[in-house]
């Protein structure tokens, strides 16, 4: 770690157990956009062990600068640039990926921003590839821990827009997007990661 560099202790705990679903979900994969790349430690990390695919970080423009520097000091010959990406502005800047990645945004992100995360994945990502989403979620209305109970009341108390969001409400809102969940996989402190697949019908 580079002390002077934004840092997630989150990020080092999960990047090992992400990435070993990763690996499988992008066995097939090219490019990766990552939305929300924050630090940028996920998104060094997964390039760093995935070489055979272009890892393409992006973030909010209020947030980008957050990981510019370290993605920048990695010198990885298939990390791009992060881009600027605001969910909600249309067009997006970018086209062509088969693959997507993102941890921790959908208890952030206002719903209607999770609707256009959802919207924009699924018209641009090619048949078959796969949409990965770390986080926290819950079940039929039910938390899987007391710790996510109160996590949730922590985010809605901050701001009533965010909080921790049902496994039904992205499957219904996936479907509609042509993405199907292949698998849903129990990871540390919990946290799931959500494999869905494009059918080639968003949009």
């Amino acid at each position: 770690m580079t002390t002077d560099l934004p840092f997630s202790q989150a990020c080092e705990n999960n990047k090992a157990p992400i990435l070993e679903v990763l690996r499988d979900a992008f066995e097939s994969t090219a490019r990766v956009l990552e939305v929300g790349t924050g630090t940028g430690q996920h998104a060094v990390h997964f390039a760093r062990a995935l070489p055979h695919l272009q890892w393409q970080p992006s973030d909010h423009p209020d947030a980008a600068h957050l990981s510019r520097l370290r993605l920048e000091q990695a010198g990885l010959p298939n990390l791009l640039p992060i881009l600027n990406l605001d969910v909600g502005a249309s067009p997006w800047p970018i086209t062509g990926f088969d693959g997507a990645f993102s941890a921790n945004t959908a208890h952030i992100m206002a719903w209607p921003e999770v609707e256009q995360m959802f919207q924009g994945i699924g018209n641009r990502l090619t048949l078959n590839g796969a949409f990965c989403l770390y986080g926290p979620f819950s079940y039929q209305g039910s938390f899987t821990s007391d710790s996510n109970r109160q996590f949730d009341q922590h985010l809605r108390a901050r701001a009533p827009q965010m909080g921790i969001r049902d496994l039904d409400d992205l499957n219904q809102l996936a479907r509609a997007e042509g993405l199907l969940l292949e698998s849903d996989v129990a990871m540390p402190a919990n946290n799931r990661l959500l494999v869905f697949r494009s059918t080639g019908t968003g949009g």
